[in-house]
C-alpha cells in the first residue's frame, strides 16, 4: 500500500511537469469585456498619419529632418528620435543578449521598417489632427548623466495659431523609469477636448519560439495581471482602471504607467505587419483657449529584478511569472540573495539552501526511513495474506488494515517527506527560472547559466544515478512489479531533468546525496 501511495505521488508529480513542460503556455486570463467606443480613432501601426474627423484641420508647418538625440547613464543607452518624439533604442549596459564575452547588451525596442517606434503618441478625435509620425524638434543634441543627476529632453511641434505640442522627458542617473509630460498649448481660439493615446509598438518575429516565460503585450487592470499572446491578439479596447500597460520578455520589461489609473483604458493592435501595438488611451480633457492641458506617464525599461520593480508601487512586480507557488518562491529567493552576499555564487548557495532545506526536515526523513524498515519487516506477513484473500479484495484491504494497527505503523509514514519537497521543488523552480539574479550565473566549470540548462547534460545523468542508488539502498515494500516499475522512476526524471534549470538540477542533485547519506545513517543505527 505504501509503494502505490508513493508511486501515485512520484506520477502524479511526472506527469504535472511533463505536461507543464511539454504543453503548458503562458497562460491568457479571461479578459474583461470590450468597452464599446464611438468616434475613436484606430491605432495606426504603420508610418501612416491618422485619419482626422471631418472637421478635423490639417496642420501647415514647413518640413523639418528626423534627428536622434541620445541619452547617457550608468545603467542605459537610449536613442530618441524626432520623428514622434519617439524612442528608438534602449540598451541596457549590465545584462548582454548571451554568455559571449562580445555579445551586445540587450536590446527593448524593436521597430522594423514601417513601423511607428514605441513612445509616439496622438490625439484621437482631435480638431487638429497630428500624427504619430509627426517630426518635432528637440530641445539639446544629447543627454550625458551620471552619479544622482537628472536630464530632460523637450520635443516640440507648433501649429500657428492652433496649438504647440511638447513631448518633456526626465532622465535619472541612477534609475531605470524616466517621467514623461505631454503639453498640449491650446491656441486655437476656443475650447479643446483632447484625450492623449500613448502607445508601444514592438515587432513581433513569426518565427520566434520563448523555451519558457511571456514574449509579447502585458498590462496589470483592476489588480489583475494580463498576458497577451502576440500572434493571436486581436483589435481591442479594455478598461478603465489601468495601472500599468507594455512589452514584456522572461526577464525585462517595457511598461506605461499613466498618472490617472483610474480613468485610463488600453487599446491593443495586431497588423498583418507583425507589429503589436499596446496602447495607453487616458481620460479627456477640457483645455480652455489660451492654456494648456497636461497628460503625464512614467515610464519603465529595465530587468525584472522583484524589489525594483515592488518599488513603483502599481503592481509591475506581478510581471514576474512566480504562479500560484509565489507564496514560496519569493521567501526562497530572498534567501538565495542573503546567502549570495557571504558566497558571492548563486550556485554554493543553491546547495547551502539545499542543506538547510535538509536538516529542518531530517526528523521526518528519519522517521519515514524507520516507517519503510518496519513495513519491510511486514511484507512476509503481507504476501501470506495476498495468498490467502487474493480472491477477496475487501477482506485482503480490512486485514492489511489490521495488521498496520497491531504493530503501530503509519504505512504513509514513508511518503510524508517526499509530499513536503514538492512544494519545496516547485518554488525553486519558479525561483530559479524566472528570477533575473540567476540569469547568466554561474557555479562553476561548464555550468555558468544557473537558469539554463546543463550544455553537456552531465548534471542530469548523475542526478539519476543518484536517485538509483537511493532506489537501490531504499528498503524494498510491495511486489516485486512494483519494485520494478519503482526502479523507472530515475531513467523517467533524468529524461525530465535535461532541459530544466541547472539549478535547479543541482539542488536535486545535492538532495539526493543527502538522502543516501541519511538513508546509510538509519540503516547503520538500526541494524
Amino acid at each position: 500500500m505504501e509503494k502505490r501511495a508513493i508511486l501515485a505521488i512520484v506520477l502524479s508529480f511526472v506527469v504535472v511537469m511533463l505536461y507543464q513542460y511539454f504543453f503548458v503556455k503562458p497562460q491568457v486570463p479571461k479578459q474583461p469585456p470590450p468597452v464599446q467606443t464611438t468616434g475613436q480613432a484606430a491605432v495606426e501601426t504603420t508610418k501612416e498619419p491618422v485619419a482626422p474627423p471631418a472637421a478635423a484641420i490639417e496642420p501647415s508647418r514647413q518640413p523639418i529632418s528626423e534627428q536622434d538625440v541620445k541619452v547617457d547613464t550608468p545603467l542605459y543607452t537610449a536613442v530618441f528620435t524626432t520623428r514622434g518624439g519617439a524612442l528608438k533604442s534602449f540598451k541596457l549596459k549590465k545584462y548582454r543578449r548571451s554568455l559571449d564575452r562580445n555579445s551586445p547588451p540587450v536590446e527593448l525596442v524593436d521597430a522594423k521598417e514601417g513601423i511607428n517606434y514605441p513612445l509616439s503618441l496622438t490625439f484621437p478625435d482631435s480638431s487638429i489632427n497630428i500624427p504619430l509620425d509627426e517630426v518635432y524638434r528637440a530641445d539639446v543634441g544629447s543627454v550625458e548623466l551620471s552619479g544622482e543627476n537628472t536630464g530632460r529632453i523637450t520635443f516640440s511641434a507648433s501649429y500657428p495659431n492652433k496649438s504647440r505640442i511638447e513631448k518633456v522627458f526626465t532622465f535619472y542617473a541612477d534609475r531605470y523609469n524616466f517621467d514623461m509630460e505631454v503639453r498640449f498649448f491650446n491656441s486655437f481660439g476656443q475650447n479643446l477636448s483632447e484625450t492623449a493615446l500613448l502607445t508601444w509598438n514592438q515587432y513581433i518575429d513569426p518565427k520566434a519560439e520563448e523555451a519558457y516565460g511571456h514574449l509579447g503585450p502585458v498590462y496589470y487592470m483592476k489588480n489583475d495581471i494580463h498576458f497577451e499572446d502576440a500572434k493571436k491578439m486581436e483589435t481591442k479596447k479594455l478598461g478603465p482602471d489601468v495601472s500599468w500597460g507594455g512589452f514584456e520578455s522572461k526577464y525585462f520589461i517595457a511598461a506605461m504607467i499613466p498618472k490617472q489609473p483610474s480613468l485610463t483604458s488600453l487599446v491593443l493592435v495586431r497588423n498583418t505587419g507583425n507589429a503589436a501595438v499596446v496602447g495607453l488611451e487616458g481620460p479627456r480633457n477640457i483645455i480652455p483657449s489660451g492654456q494648456t492641458g497636461l497628460f503625464n506617464y512614467s515610464i519603465y525599461m529595465g530587468p525584472k529584478e522583484y524589489n525594483v520593480l515592488k518599488a513603483q508601487k502599481v503592481g509591475l512586480e506581478e510581471s514576474i511569472d512566480f504562479g500560484w507557488i509565489k507564496w514560496l518562491a519569493l521567501p526562497l529567493l530572498v534567501v538565495l540573495k542573503f546567502l549570495y552576499q557571504y558566497v558571492h555564487n548563486y550556485g554554493v548557495a543553491i546547495i547551502i539552501i539545499t542543506i538547510i532545506i535538509k536538516i529542518i526536515f531530517w526528523p521526518l526523513g528519519n522517521k519515514s526511513y524507520k516507517s519503510m524498515k518496519e513495513m519491510q519487516k511486514l511484507q512476509p506477513h503481507i504476501n501470506e495474506l495476498r495468498e490467502k484473500f487474493k480472491n477477496d479484495k475487501a477482506r485482503l484491504n480490512q486485514e492489511v488494515m489490521q495488521l498496520y494497527k497491531r504493530y503501530k505503523i503509519n504505512p504513509l509514514g514513508g511518503c510524508l517527506p517526499m509530499i513536503i519537497q514538492i512544494p519545496v521543488f516547485f518554488g525553486l523552480y519558479k525561483t530559479l527560472l524566472y528570477s533575473i539574479e540567476l540569469r547568466h550565473s554561474p557555479l562553476a566549470f561548464w555550468i555558468q547559466d544557473l537558469s539554463a540548462k546543463d550544455p553537456y547534460y552531465i548534471t542530469p545523468i548523475v542526478m539519476g544515478a543518484t536517485m538509483f542508488w537511493q532506489q537501490k539502498i531504499s528498503p524494498q515494500v510491495g511486489d516485486p512489479t512494483q519494485a520494478k516499475l519503482m526502479l523507472l522512476m530515475p531513467v523517467i526524471f533524468t529524461f525530465l531533468f535535461l532541459n530544466f534549470p541547472s539549478g535547479l538540477v543541482i539542488y536535486w542533485l545535492f538532495n539526493n546525496i543527502l538522502s543516501i547519506g541519511q538513508q546509510y545513517y538509519i540503516n547503520k543505527r538500526l541494524s
